[in-house]
């Protein structure tokens, strides 16, 4: 089986981090967004991943190389010149996705985190017989979204309603399909949406179905969404009861640890938070709700709250950090300075404090 990831364009939202990787290589729960796909489509036996990209492929490429060997999956890139939209990628990878074999194959939006039951996915869409399969999941705000209406009981999608203003129904696409080859012949090659102007074609020939995805999903395409979406996979974590959550005194609710970072004395740690490997957390710190990645040092004392702290930063003695900030890489915070939302680009120091949020160049 083959699957094609939609990683797309610059990564805007994540800025300041996608200044210094691509989006789908930004850390999330201490590996790369893109990898917890990859892991995933490798274990229910997918052979192939075919990055669909117009932004750096040979850095994402590169980067990859070692988890094609480590995970034995062949990684490859199909290069869009221009934006090609979210079915236009399909028309352009066809030769890398069509084989001899027939077989349907994944597409997955970069930006979703879930547990990924893609081997029930194969199951539903085998046992419906239709041309396409779609994962939906249910939200409590359906308005932000295009919302999906089905048929509760064989999965039969009959219309899609975009923004809705009046509720219809609370269930949304996921990000998750898995395709039959001949969905390729209805996408021509050019900037053209999978969403509104193929799905509805194939639910119009009752030949669309929507699974409604178990557990947690959640776009973390964006700096609030990121530090929910830790949240919710860290519970998952709990609920599968994972020997990689980080146990003892200091540590309260769900924490990801990597074995290779320090921890000091009189911490406190948790909930909902992933330290890196190399981070040196000194004594008497307090870290809740944050991601905290690679090579990161926070001196005595400091707190951290809702917030993302880029590669290889510090976070000087008793400072304050909190309130979604969210620091690039090599950002150097002074001692005893607070930051109430501050967005600060790589490389920079921070001398004073940052008293509401605002962008730090």
């Amino acid at each position: 089986m083959k699957a094609l990831i939609l990683v797309g364009g610059f990564g805007t939202r994540l800025r300041p981090l996608t200044l210094s990787v691509p989006k789908p290589l930004v850390d999330f729960a201490n590996k790369p967004m893109i990898l917890h796909q990859i892991e995933a489509l490798k274990a229910i036996g997918v052979t192939e991943v075919v990055l669909a990209i117009n932004y750096q492929p040979e850095v994402m490429l590169n980067f990859l190389k070692e988890y094609e060997k480590r995970l034995e999956i062949k990684i490859t890139c199909s290069q869009e010149t221009e934006p090609l939209g979210t079915a236009g990628p399909l028309a352009l990878a066809r030769d890398k996705l069509i084989d001899d074999s027939g077989a349907p194959f994944f597409v997955l939006n970069s930006d979703v985190i879930s547990e990924y039951p893609l081997k029930q996915m194969i199951e539903f869409h085998q046992g419906h017989g239709g041309e396409a399969s779609i994962m939906v999941t249910k939200v409590d705000e359906p308005s932000k979204y295009g919302v999906v209406l089905m048929e509760e009981t064989s999965g039969k999608v009959e219309r899609f309603v975009e923004k809705p203003k009046i509720f219809v129904g609370n269930k949304i696409n996921a990000g998750i399909y898995l395709l039959n080859p001949s969905v390729l012949d209805r996408i021509e090659l050019r900037p053209t949406s999978i969403e509104k102007e193929v799905f509805p074609k194939i639910a119009a020939e009752n030949k669309l179905f929507a699974m409604v995805l178990p557990g947690f999903w959640m776009d973390i395409g964006q700096p609030k969404d990121y530090v929910t979406g830790l949240r919710l996979y860290l519970d998952s974590l709990r609920k599968m009861s994972s020997p990689k959550l980080a146990t003892g005194p200091h540590i309260v609710g769900n924490v990801l640890v990597d074995e290779s970072a320090v921890i000091g004395e009189g911490c406190l740690i948790g909930p909902d938070v992933a330290i890196g490997p190399g981070c040196i957390i000194d004594s008497g710190v307090r870290l809740s709700s944050c991601t905290v990645m690679r090579g990161v040092r926070i001196k005595k004392h400091a707190c951290i709250s809702s917030s993302i702290i880029g590669w290889h930063s510090t976070v000087g003695r008793w400072a304050r950090v909190e309130n979604m900030t969210i620091l690039g890489e090599d950002v150097h915070v002074g001692d005893e300075v607070y930051s109430n939302g501050g967005v600060v680009l790589p490389h920079k120091e921070i001398k004073s404090s940052i008293l509401k949020p605002e962008i730090v160049m």
